[in-house]
């Protein structure tokens, strides 16, 4: 049977598993930045959804959050299409001199922690597959090469077809990467985008709509602080599973929408066994993980910061807040050609905080100050100087 085939074609299949607790059916990495942002603070705003295309029943958003919350899709298998525009310049090589994409030069190209990087930017078209959760399957097909990401039991899986390359893990070494990586379909986007609820944004029901064939409902996310590069999210929600079918962020700037995924195709019925059966090809260079050394967690724009945000604070409410944290490097910007290319991207500022360089796109803000502390956040420029003002 051919991969993504299904077992069962009656349509929605019932979860068969009583554990089962309200886990995701597919999770994946995607640009931490941009969903740090989506997890912006919620406060619920009733209200009645507008006559559209398709007729469906009135529904309050606090009733389709609800909605939201109840679902419990365990099976599913689709196409996503994922586009990200944070408005980044274009690097050149630069990126691939830095480690991006290759999993640096002692690395595994099949490394999803590196491979997946690539959805940080562009358009792209993922083919995704889960039966509960011990089996879920991600393939990106570009440039005539498919790589592809499995999780089936106790294996994690990743294969680059271009290098003929594969990546072995376990469930349990991906076990807490699994739980607080970010990912790159709708159900978990919005996942994050409803995770805290306060009264710093309003919530309503903009209407209807169909997406991969299905009747939707969209839930309408707007801040209200003042200060915030957010301009709305809106998500579209099957009005029969409460599955989130699409996931829209636009900048309060204007233009194209910021990060813009959603099933193009879907089917709730149980994707064949097979689906994610993976044996390493004849020939194929195998790296385990712990041989690899290290991992460097991939966070697409987030990675600029790397790691070093942990054990850092959050300042501020809602969609107005400020990460801010202390890298430990003196001195500013690296030397040489490559932090003086780096350099060349931001703005040079001065402020309580002393000297530093801010690096904006359409929706992060980020001051790397000289003193080796970061500040970052979905906020206006002069709002995150006057954040790090206010810290010193």
């Amino acid at each position: 049977m051919a991969p993504y085939a299904s077992d069962d074609t009656r349509g929605t299949a019932p979860d068969e598993n009583p554990r089962a607790r309200r886990r995701k059916a597919v999770r994946y990495v995607v640009p931490v930045a941009v969903t740090g942002v989506a997890a912006a603070t919620i406060g619920l705003v009733p209200a009645l959804a507008d006559t559209g295309d398709p007729d469906l029943p009135k529904i309050s958003a606090q009733q389709l959050v609800e909605k939201i919350a109840r679902s419990d899709v365990q099976r599913l298998s689709g196409t996503v299409k994922i586009s990200t525009d944070l408005g980044l310049p274009d690097l050149g090589g630069l990126e691939n001199g830095l480690g991006s994409g290759s999993g640096g030069h002692d690395g595994s190209s099949a490394d999803p922690s590196s491979k997946l990087t690539e959805l940080a930017s562009g358009t792209h078209t993922l083919r995704v597959a889960a039966d509960g959760p011990d089996k879920q399957k991600l393939s990106l097909r570009e440039r005539g090469a498919e790589y592809s990401l499995i999780h089936n039991g106790k294996d994690v899986w990743g294969y680059d077809s271009g290098s003929n390359e594969v990546f072995h893990g376990t469930a349990e070494q991906h076990g807490k990467e699994r739980e607080d990586d970010r990912h790159g379909t709708p159900q978990d986007f919005a996942e994050n985008a409803l995770k805290a609820v306060d009264d710093t944004t309003s919530v309503t029901v903009g209407g209807t709509e169909r997406v991969a064939g299905r009747d939707a409902y969209k839930l309408l996310i707007k801040p209200k602080q003042q200060g915030s590069t957010v301009g709305a999210v809106t998500i579209a929600v099957d009005a029969k599973t409460g599955t989130p079918l699409k996931f829209t962020l636009t900048a309060k700037s204007g233009g194209k929408p910021v990060v813009d995924t959603g099933f193009t195709q879907v089917s709730f019925a149980k994707p064949a066994a097979s689906t994610f059966d993976f044996t390493p090809p004849k020939g194929a260079k195998v790296t385990e993980e712990k041989d690899s050394g290290k991992r460097e967690h991939a966070g697409g724009p987030g990675a600029l910061f790397g790691g070093a945000a942990e054990g850092g604070k959050v300042i501020g409410k809602g969609w107005t807040s400020v990460a801010t944290f202390d890298t430990g490097a003196k001195g500013g910007m690296p030397s040489g050609s490559a932090g003086g290319f780096l350099g060349s991207l931001g703005d040079q500022v001065t402020g309580d905080f002393g000297k530093g360089t801010v690096f904006s796109t359409r929706l992060v803000n980020a001051l790397i100050t000289d003193d080796g502390k970061v500040y970052a956040g979905a906020v206006t420029k002069q709002t995150l100087l006057k954040t790090a003002d206010a810290e010193n």
